[in-house]
């Protein structure tokens, strides 16, 4: 074996790359920064809800997540935790921004599905689910918010189940919840985790895990009568929690790594990530369940036919981008694109492949990302985020850059727009800042841009996933590019991409429900102003194709 391959082996082994999904509100920034103390690499955990004399969350740097309090874009967050290198990707929660998500995931190995426990499945945990099943990744799931009023332990796995069709194995289970939250037990080393605030924590110290015999150890009582030794209390949770257990035991399904591997169990959690209470145990037991980086499928240059699997300690590098951020750092304004590394090791200034421009590029400034803050990397493995100073603005994502072999990775889509919208500027004299703003910004997915035809780049036509996303457009390109724009919401409702023979976009243009543009790269795109005219046009049109993801 090669000292490279050893290598390799070795680096990709302790590599673990993943995302959260939730839905808002859920608590995921919080359960970031919590997992970045335990990686030492923060050292102290900002409120969501900041006033305006107190810090934001280190994950959120845009102006307008700090104003909301939400997450818009998808951070790279990257620390290492007893000897495991973490790849965090934070991911947008808002419904508004799913695109984006979707686009995170592909770079990821598994996934935290973190549910509010008062609240249980939620709209868009389901949809972001959706996507996770889809491409077959594992899934941890995070009960949050155990010391507010929640809903029964029980309800909340057999709402997974029936919500979102996937079987579960809680790996911890509450005593308790609410002001009458004891803490969790672990299943599998039968330990009792006792709840504590951070600041009683901090006050009183940690107390350590305590050992039980098993769920019917008498001194298990004394340990849930809490701090007011309410033996009373203390027998009525007991009886109820060593119930829920026993229940579990006889009826629940069993833990099968195999199973978890492939997406069809996931393993549960309980705790509270805001008083920082069973984060550190769900880390430790995700780190060695989850998957190191894996094969990914490798396809020829612009088909899907298959080339075969890529292995992650194939010595030849590759890796593709999955996102696009403009503006990072607004003192230089500068473009990143961020890269995942899939196979082979990544050096500074090496020189690849662009598998669609077919072309040879130098990768001379790769940066590590910590939200805004930037450190210059040497060499980067699979499953290892690289940022890459795209100054020529060659890069888009999905675009895969290998050395040696020519072959993509499959495609990061670009999904059917559901609003739109026409932009004015009101300072013609910028109407130059305000093309390379939209070019930079659609480049990035925050909106999709659409020319008229025959009009050039005049007057273009917007079109998001979401309707938030038009405010994000707006806010920034006031803020990034100091260009003021009003934004008016169109009557339309679908966005198809048009191919096949006997294609007349005049045809389209005839029609009062529907008109014809182009997308960046010069493909028909049809917009219509109803469900009906949509399924009118498909009916008449059987030589068509109507595509809701752009063409390759």
């Amino acid at each position: 074996m090669s000292v490279l391959k050893a290598a390799l082996q070795k680096e990709t082994a302790r590599r673990r790359t993943f995302a959260i999904i939730s839905h808002p509100d859920a608590g995921k920034t919080t359960l970031t920064e919590k997992l970045l103390l335990y990686g030492g690499a923060i050292h102290l955990a900002g409120a969501v809800r900041a006033k305006a004399n107190q810090r934001h969350t280190t994950s959120d740097w845009m102006e307008i997540e700090k104003q909301r309090g939400i997450s818009i874009s998808s951070s790279v967050l990257q620390f290492e935790y007893n000897g495991t290198q973490i790849n965090l990707l934070d991911t947008p929660g808002h419904k508004d921004f799913s695109e984006d998500t979707y686009r995170t995931l592909t770079a990821a190995d598994a996934a935290v599905m973190l549910i509010d426990a008062a609240k249980g499945v939620e709209p868009q945990t389901r949809k972001l689910f959706e996507v996770c099943r889809m491409r077959g990744i594992p899934i941890f799931t995070f009960m949050n918010k155990l010391d507010r009023p929640s809903r029964e332990p029980l309800d909340l796995l057999d709402e997974l189940e029936k919500v979102l069709g996937i079987r579960s194995c809680p790996m911890t289970w509450p005593i308790g919840s609410g002001d009458r939250f004891r803490g969790v037990y672990d299943r599998q080393a039968s330990e009792v985790l006792f709840y504590q605030t951070e600041g009683e924590a901090n006050v009183k110290g940690r107390l350590a895990p305590r050992k039980v015999a098993g769920i019917n150890d008498p001194e298990f009582v004394n340990l849930v009568a809490g701090p007011r030794n309410d033996q009373e209390e203390g027998r009525e949770l007991h009886e109820k929690f060593q119930a829920e257990v026993e229940l579990l035991e006889i009826a629940g399904d069993a833990f099968d790594h195999e199973r978890v591997l492939h997406g069809q169990l996931t393993p549960v959690f309980f705790g509270s990530a805001m008083n920082n209470f069973g984060v550190q145990r769900f880390l430790e037991r995700f780190i060695d369940l989850a998957p190191a980086p894996g094969a990914r499928k490798g396809v020829a240059p612009g088909t899907d036919e298959a080339v075969g699997l890529i292995e992650p300690t194939d010595e030849r590098f590759s890796g593709f981008i999955f996102k696009i951020q403009a503006n990072m750092d607004p003192a230089h304004r500068d473009r990143v694109a961020f890269m995942r590394v899939c196979s082979g090791k990544f050096t500074r200034n090496m020189e690849v492949r662009h598998a669609r421009l077919a072309k040879s590029v130098k990768l001379s400034k790769p940066l590590h990302f910590f939200a805004q803050e930037r450190v210059v990397i040497e060499e980067a493995w699979p499953g290892d985020i690289v940022g890459l100073l795209d100054t020529s603005g060659e890069l888009r994502i999905g675009d895969t850059l290998c050395d040696g072999g020519k072959f993509e990775y499959e495609g990061v889509p670009r999904f059917s727009p559901e609003h739109f919208a026409g932009i004015t500027i009101l300072d013609p004299m910028k109407r130059k800042q305000l093309k390379k703003g939209l070019d930079q910004l659609s480049e990035e997915g925050v909106v999709q841009v659409y020319k008229q035809r025959g009009f050039g780049d005049k007057d273009p036509i917007l079109g998001a996933v979401g309707a938030l996303q038009f405010e994000v457009l707006q806010a920034r390109l006031k803020s990034e590019y100091g260009v003021d724009v009003r934004i008016e919401k169109l009557p339309y409702l679908h966005a198809r991409w048009v191919t096949g023979e006997g294609l007349d976009p005049d045809y389209f243009e005839r029609r009062e429900d529907s008109r014809c543009l182009e997308d960046r790269d010069g493909f028909p795109v049809v917009l219509f102003k109803s469900d009906w005219g949509l399924r009118w046009a498909m009916d008449n049109n059987k030589t068509l194709r109507f595509l809701t993801v752009a063409p390759r």
